[in-house]
């Protein structure tokens, strides 16, 4: 009896839980969808919403903007996760006792305290209002939590497996990216949509760095749209919508090694 009572309230925090994630995503789709300004509910759906907050809002080329630098910097990051991950949890470096402290200091590090003095140093090489910049900084912002990720990965593999690839001629870059990169392919696909999804979804960054409408990503593209459009909430619920998709496609394509990669990571030590 007792048994039961814990799996029905279980499943009822669980559906509470449910309700509160959904509740917010049905109302934006309903109100994206209503012909009312004011986004109140209506059996008449109007589908040019979409239409008209992607021409009046100028989206494809924000879009085409946070593209360029998402799939940017979680290349770059990745790449150097994988690298830094490798030294640290499996090469053990000369000096990864102090090295790897170092680069975790920067998961402590604000972004706020830093965008001052980047903003000025950016200033002067000429990386304002540049894609380029906002990718660099984004990497920077990356490299800790990714070292940190991969390393954790690595050292869960088990030491066999490395020493029969190396007993078996492999060198060090092949034992990288034919043992080590396809047994951990779960965890660097979190690693990428988790990558994706912060560098998506920036907006102070780019509002430091980015003051060209022409070069805005979507987030920006999105306060610029409300600013103008205040009174047209559906419009306004339709752009969110559009900015949001990419994401959610991409989650949802990778939906089962993603939750495979995090439980796994929960697991490591």
């Amino acid at each position: 009896m007792v048994k039961r009572s814990e799996t029905i309230m279980n499943y009822f925090v669980l559906l509470l839980f449910t309700a509160v994630v959904l509740l917010p995503i049905v109302w934006t789709l309903l109100a994206a969808l209503s012909p009312n300004l004011d986004g109140s509910a209506s059996t008449d759906l109007r589908w040019s919403n979409f239409s008209a907050a992607w021409t009046r809002g100028a989206l494809g080329q924000a879009l085409l903007a946070s593209t360029v630098i998402t799939v940017g910097a979680v290349i770059v990051q990745v790449l150097l996760a994988l690298g830094s991950g490798y030294a640290f949890g499996v090469l053990d470096v000369v000096g990864s006792k102090v090295l790897f402290p170092v680069v975790l200091l920067g998961l402590m590090l604000s972004t706020e305290a830093l965008i001052i003095p980047l903003y000025f140093q950016f200033r002067q090489l000429g990386l304002i209002n540049s894609w380029l910049g906002l990718i660099i900084i984004h990497v920077g912002m990356g490299v800790p939590f990714g070292a940190f990720w991969m390393r954790a990965t690595f050292r869960a593999i088990p030491a066999s497996l490395i020493e029969s690839a190396r007993l078996d001629g492999a060198g060090t870059w092949r034992v990288l990216w034919r043992i080590l990169v396809p047994v951990s392919r779960p965890a660097i696909l979190t690693l990428v949509l988790l990558n994706a999804m912060w560098t998506w979804n920036d907006y102070f960054v780019a509002l430091i760095l980015i003051s060209d409408p022409a070069k805005q990503p979507v987030t920006l593209a999105l306060g610029a749209f409300q600013g103008r459009f205040t009174t047209e909430f559906n419009t306004m619920a339709a752009a969110a919508v559009i900015i949001c998709l990419p994401i959610l496609l991409l989650y949802a394509f990778f939906q089962r090694q993603f939750i495979h990669g995090v439980l796994t990571g929960a697991l490591k030590e």
